[in-house]
């Protein structure tokens, strides 16, 4: 990582105040509580006792005291002028010059526990904080930064200099990757290392290594989509990635290793050191199996979704088609049901009346007719869903052979 990482206007507003102040702020930092006025008013001249409040309120809210203690906002000097009881705030202009400065801040450091950043146990504190933050967060090193200047004025540490937090938090943050790539590069042996390190080759007769072929998922949906989907789980499968650190590395940073494997160019990987590259590879695959199969239920998902709409569609088409010879046969059906029930006509004369009115032939051909055209009202489109039957049976063995049941259960 780059020591260098903090912008021109982190750089300017380190140490420095800002060019206005909130009320909250003002309410926060800058006011004097009982213990500070009784302190305060020990010193006799007014421009003592103004200068010992901006000293101390200063340090307060930057974490260190100012080369010029007087270069802070107005409103600032008119809430510390009201709560000293000082009128005109003139007079801090004979308090850069005073000598009175130097012992305020030497006072102030004993008095209120402040601590420099080079004391004993303050860089073990705010390294094992920041170790924590790396190990479980992904947050940018100026994000880091301006976590570790918030931990220095909470726990009263005087800021060191830019260049010296900056370059602590690149040396914490090195030190956490270096760990997570060890980590992750334990967990395979030699022929799987071999194997990842395979994936990032591009054969001679080809425009693209096993490795971009891994990362693209299926774009069309089709049973031969499926299929492809389905052998890329079995590709990724086959390397028997297993992390036994898994529980031990938080999956935040598994998953900003894989993003950075997805979208980066095989070149680019190939240039990362040997041990980020093999951690950048491992996080991909173990991270790559989760996607892999959501990619083949999402196009198995719709695949048979459009399925069922065909063959619906096909149904209602093949429902609309029919529905004529369906009128026609059931005329002939309900005027052989009239007949029969008919109270005039004696019962010993009904199959004769509907044999010379109809006909045996008719009647049975209206017969078949209506049976063949009736469906059950639970089962609408299956004769379309069965026609369809050979597009599922060439992913389903697939499916089967890829899918692990839980027998346990």
């Amino acid at each position: 990582m780059p020591v260098s990482f903090l912008t021109l206007a982190q750089r300017e507003h380190y140490d420095r105040y800002p060019n206005a102040l909130s009320t909250i702020e003002l309410a926060r930092y800058f006011y004097l509580n009982d213990d500070d006025l009784e302190l305060i008013a020990s010193k006799r001249r007014d421009v003592n006792r103004l200068g010992y409040a901006l000293q101390l309120t200063t340090v307060r809210f930057l974490g260190t005291f100012l080369e010029d203690p007087t270069a802070v906002p107005q409103t600032v000097i008119h809430t510390l002028a009201q709560q000293v009881k000082v009128t005109d705030s003139t007079c801090l202009s004979a308090y850069l010059e005073s000598e009175q400065r130097w012992r305020h801040t030497a006072e102030i450091r004993v008095r209120y526990n402040y601590r420099e950043f080079t004391d004993k146990g303050v860089r073990f504190q705010l390294g094992r904080w920041l170790c924590a933050m790396c190990w479980t967060g992904t947050d940018r090193p100026s994000i880091l930064f301006d976590h570790a200047r918030a931990w220095l004025i909470g726990n009263k540490v005087l800021l060191p200099g830019v260049t010296v937090l900056e370059r602590f938090i690149a040396e914490i943050r090195a030190r956490m990757e270096t760990r997570l790539w060890a980590l992750l590069g334990q967990s395979v042996n030699a022929d799987q290392r071999s194997r990842l390190e395979d994936l990032l080759t591009i054969a001679d007769n080809g425009r693209q290594s096993w490795f971009d072929k891994l990362r693209q998922g299926p774009v069309r949906i089709s049973a031969p989509a499926l299929i492809k989907a389905l052998e890329r789980i079995e590709t990724v499968r086959s390397l028997g990635i297993v992390l036994p650190t898994a529980s031990t590395i938080p999956q935040s940073r598994l998953a900003s290793l894989a993003r950075f494997a997805r979208v980066a160019k095989v070149t680019a990987i190939n240039r990362l050191s040997p041990a980020r590259r093999m951690a950048t590879l491992v996080a991909f695959i173990h991270c790559l199996e989760a996607t892999a199969q959501d990619d083949a239920l999402d196009v198995l998902d719709m695949l048979l979704r459009d399925l069922f709409s065909r063959a619906e569609q096909a149904d209602r088409k093949t429902r609309l088609r029919t529905l004529r010879d369906l009128d026609k046969a059931a005329k002939i059906l309900a005027e052989a049901c009239g007949m029969l029930l008919d109270p005039v006509l004696p019962d010993d004369a009904v199959r004769a009346q509907i044999n010379t009115t109809i006909g045996h032939d008719t009647l049975m051909q209206a017969f078949n007719s209506v049976n063949a055209l009736t469906r059950p009202p639970d089962d609408v489109f299956y004769v379309e869903l069965k026609k369809k039957q050979g597009t599922v049976s060439r992913f389903l063995s697939k499916l089967l052979s890829i899918i692990t049941f839980n027998t346990s259960i």
